[in-house]
């Protein structure tokens, strides 16, 4: 029987598996906001967020934005940075990165409709 000795660290699984898969969605949501922020911009700087279809599009990316602070308002509570304590319970955690899935699926959606304005609008 192999032995322990005092100062092997002990390792949790959960916390371990946490800590990667808010990794994987701080990476998505770095990806995410940097879509959102170009779209803005090309909006404002091609002069389209002055039309009727651009203020349009405008208010989408606004949506969108807000939906990407909630996911960072998540994100840090999972993280145990947030001002509410992280859930203890494995199907609390479970609903919230549920939440996170569609917050940035609805987001990437706004985004991609953008686009599609961008499209229509050079033609």
């Amino acid at each position: 029987m192999p032995r322990r000795t005092p100062d092997s660290p002990v390792v949790s699984l959960t916390e371990a598996r946490l800590a990667r898969r808010l990794t994987t969605y701080r990476e998505r949501l770095g990806k995410v906001l940097g879509a959102n922020k170009r779209a803005i911009g090309k909006l404002y700087t091609t002069g389209l967020l002055f039309t009727k279809e651009g203020s349009r599009a405008g208010r989408d990316l606004l949506l969108a934005h807000q939906h990407l602070l909630r996911v960072v308002t998540l994100l840090n509570r999972l993280s145990h940075e947030g001002d509410i304590p992280a859930p203890r319970k494995q199907s609390e955690v479970d609903s919230i990165f549920a939440e996170l899935d569609v917050l940035l699926q609805r987001t990437s959606d706004l985004t991609e409709r953008t686009a599609q304005v961008f499209e229509q609008l050079k033609h």
